[in-house]
């Protein structure tokens, strides 16, 4: 079991830790062209390939994004909660508390937990938070919503045609299979090298105020994820991928979006680096946990 876990959970922590250490040692490293890439086009055709390849069944891919969208309305209630009562502004540390790294983080450790169907059904949930996230996200940093932002997100479109080809049981041509799958290949190891050249350049201003947000951001989503797979009668590979991805920490966009939008950054950075180093600390016991 040791072994097994250490297998799961040291691809993303050497592959963060080489980010870290590129950002420290190495030279300038660009992460907005990175950035750009990962999101514009890795991302996309990794979505694309990872639905049409593993013959993730529809219903499958529909219920965890239920679950997903289900996970952003009781945190919000919860968390809104609980920030109101810590008097802790709400428009600027809910984003932290609603949407988890479940890109950088939670789809490597999906893919090592659980294999390809494991992948598959993180990028059902990686999917609604992170339109979540360029949507609600971006509205409770800046005061101003854009429907029209879903539009342009390759994201989006890229998750519907590969749903589509689920609904209808046909697999892509080859050549659009051969060519998402290579292109889509170099995004787990990109946003792993992402995450370490962040989590390098970020500074915690205030350590109790990002100590609270990072210790509610994980101590609201482990037990929300148990719940709902309780509740919505998960089992096996559903439910590890569930847990999985409501108990990652505090997304790394949080911080760019309250940086853009002067929301309180230096504090939405603290939460993203103390969420994320407890995560490095406690991820052997819940990867064990789930297997």
């Amino acid at each position: 079991m040791i072994a097994e876990t250490f297998a799961v959970v040291a691809p993303v922590m050497f592959g963060a830790a080489l980010g870290f250490g590129w950002a420290r040692y190495g030279p300038p490293f660009n992460t907005e062209l990175l950035t750009s890439l990962v999101l514009v086009i890795g991302t996309p055709c990794l979505v694309f390939s990872t639905l049409t390849e593993f013959g993730v069944d529809l219903d499958a891919v529909g219920s965890m994004a239920l679950a997903a969208s289900v996970s952003i309305v009781l945190l919000s209630a919860v968390g809104g909660a609980v920030l109101l009562a810590a008097r802790q502004p709400v428009r600027a540390f809910l984003p932290s508390l609603l949407f988890p790294n479940s890109g950088n983080m939670g789809l490597p450790l999906c893919l090592f937990a659980f294999g390809g169907e494991g992948l598959a059904l993180g990028i059902a949930f990686f999917t609604v938070t992170s339109l979540g996230n360029f949507t609600l996200g971006i509205w409770l940093a800046s005061g101003e919503i854009s429907p029209a932002r879903l539009l342009r997100t390759p994201l989006i479109w890229a998750a519907l045609a590969g749903v589509a080809f689920l609904a209808v049981e046909t697999e892509p041509p080859l050549w659009l299979s051969n060519t998402t799958r290579l292109i889509g290949g170099f995004t787990i190891p990109a946003i792993l090298i992402a995450l370490g050249v962040a989590l390098a350049r970020l500074r915690v201003a205030d350590m109790g105020r990002a100590t609270l947000i990072g210790v509610f951001r994980l101590g609201l989503g482990f037990p929300l994820g148990l719940l709902l797979a309780e509740l919505l009668g998960f089992e096996g590979v559903a439910r590890g991928v569930l847990v999985l991805q409501c108990a990652m920490p505090v997304a790394v966009y949080n911080f760019l979006f309250a940086q853009r939008y002067g929301n309180c950054p230096s504090d939405v950075a603290g939460g993203v680096v103390v969420s994320t180093a407890i995560s490095f600390l406690t991820l052997p016991f819940l990867i064990a946990y789930l297997l």
